[in-house]
């Protein structure tokens, strides 16, 4: 009989001191969950070469690199830069809080680690992640062109759509992936910083993409949608399929992408009260009541075409 039972997680716990390493072993593995163990973070870029964890627990203090140091190399070079870190350290002072955070950390937990809040914590971040590994397989299967980046443009993950659409192959090889993910990040970093609705991409393999800020997505990453510039912009769409003016099409794009009247005029450069008026014919052209009903409607003309 096929079990219906969530796969055991992998938990990769990092500390140079034995002791704390085997009280870690044993409260997962009385949790049900499969532990792994690295004594510095050199051991543990190396482990997670070979196995990817579902969660890393990460002592803050150790020799030669520390933890914050290893957390950022495993978010930039291990390929990992969603699975959930959790700091462990008896530092309690604010600057080290903040650097475990700065370092890609999601949590934070003193020393010495009390069982029952470890292991509600990891659910917690298990769960979490979980549902936002569903959300981009999902969008891997949309194909629809979604680079996440950070806030200086480094991108985080793409679509497959993304990466057929920027190298012309839905297979690169890494050399060429380096190469214009470096050429684009200024660019998508700009993007980012200004909110920019519809900005080309310079450097790709085609002289014909342009690229959306759509939002941020979590704490920390932001994501662009990109287009061929032989296809209709998106406000053209809206505008053509709702016989909506020019600036109504802009206030729908953005209301769709949630932001609020005060987000809209800020980006489009005028009152609130204006974003008002037009979201009132807009409401009447849609025969809709509020702004929900209309994102929904525009969301489904966006994603049909």
């Amino acid at each position: 009989m096929k079990s219906d039972a969530a796969p055991q997680a992998i938990v990769l716990a990092v500390d140079d001191a034995p002791e704390t390493l085997s009280l870690l072993t044993d409260i997962l593995e009385n949790a049900g969950m499969t532990a792994l163990v690295a004594r510095n973070g050199v051991n543990a870029l190396s482990l997670i070469g070979r196995i990817a964890p579902d969660l890393i627990l990460m002592d803050a203090v150790m020799p030669q690199m520390d933890g914050f140091e290893t957390c950022r190399r495993i978010k930039s070079e291990g390929g990992l830069p969603h699975v959930p870190v959790i700091f462990m350290t008896g530092l309690t002072d604010t600057e080290h809080v903040v650097k475990g955070f700065e370092a890609g950390g999601v949590d934070y937990v003193t020393k010495p680690v009390e069982p029952d809040e470890l292991l509600a914590r990891i659910r917690v971040h298990l769960m979490n992640s979980r549902l936002v590994q569903s959300a981009l397989a999902a969008l891997d299967v949309s194909g629809i062109p979604l680079i996440a980046v950070d806030s200086r443009g480094g991108i985080l993950w793409m679509t497959p759509e993304s990466v057929k659409l920027l190298s012309g192959s839905a297979k690169v090889a890494p050399e060429e992936e380096e190469i214009w993910r470096a050429e684009i990040a200024p660019v998508l970093a700009q993007i980012h910083e200004k909110k920019l609705s519809k900005h080309p991409l310079r450097g790709t393999t085609s002289q014909s993409i342009f690229a959306s800020y759509i939002g941020e997505s979590r704490q920390g990453e932001h994501l662009i949608r990109l287009r061929e510039a032989s296809a209709s912009s998106e406000e053209d769409l809206l505008r053509k399929h709702f016989q909506l003016t020019g600036r109504e099409a802009e206030v729908l794009l953005w209301i769709t992408q949630g932001k609020s009247n005060r987000d809209v005029a800020e980006i489009l450069g005028f009152s609130p009260r204006t974003v008002n008026k037009h979201l009132e014919q807009i409401f009447h052209k849609l025969s809709v009541e509020n702004r929900t009903a209309a994102a929904m409607l525009a969301v489904r003309v966006l994603t049909a075409n």
